[in-house]
């Protein structure tokens, strides 16, 4: 499954270092055609950010899942650009993380992608 992200901080972009997965940054140029997980943060209060907003626009019809960064000192609207994306999109969330992640959050991570790619293998089948 392909892994699609944005980062300002570095957060997002240090979390996706820590997964060994092989993962594109979202920029004005990025080329997919396949199915793809976004990993993305929250800006201002609690929206998805421009260049993400920008590139859905375009290949959205490809999304299976979000993942939103946040800080829960912004308490509802804690990693919201997940819940905005999710019901724009109509895709799962997949999970919400705090700054750059845990090691924990990792293995979530890492088992939510493999249960999408078997619910799509399992589809593909039928």
């Amino acid at each position: 499954m392909r892994i699609v992200f944005d980062s300002k901080t570095g957060n997002v972009k240090r979390f996706v270092q820590k997964l060994g997965m092989e993962c594109d940054q979202i920029k004005p140029d990025l080329q997919i055609d396949e199915p793809f997980i976004l990993i993305t943060y929250t800006t201002g209060f609690g929206q998805a950010p421009q260049a993400t907003k920008n590139f859905l626009s375009n290949k959205g019809h490809l999304l299976q899942g979000v993942v939103s960064s946040g800080n829960m000192n912004w308490g509802n609207f804690y990693a919201h650009a997940a819940d905005l994306i999710s019901e724009q999109y109509d895709v799962p969330i997949l999970m919400k993380f705090e700054l750059s992640g845990t090691n924990k959050d990792v293995v979530r991570f890492k088992q939510e992608v493999e249960q999408i790619v078997y619910s799509n293998r399992k589809m593909d089948s039928a």
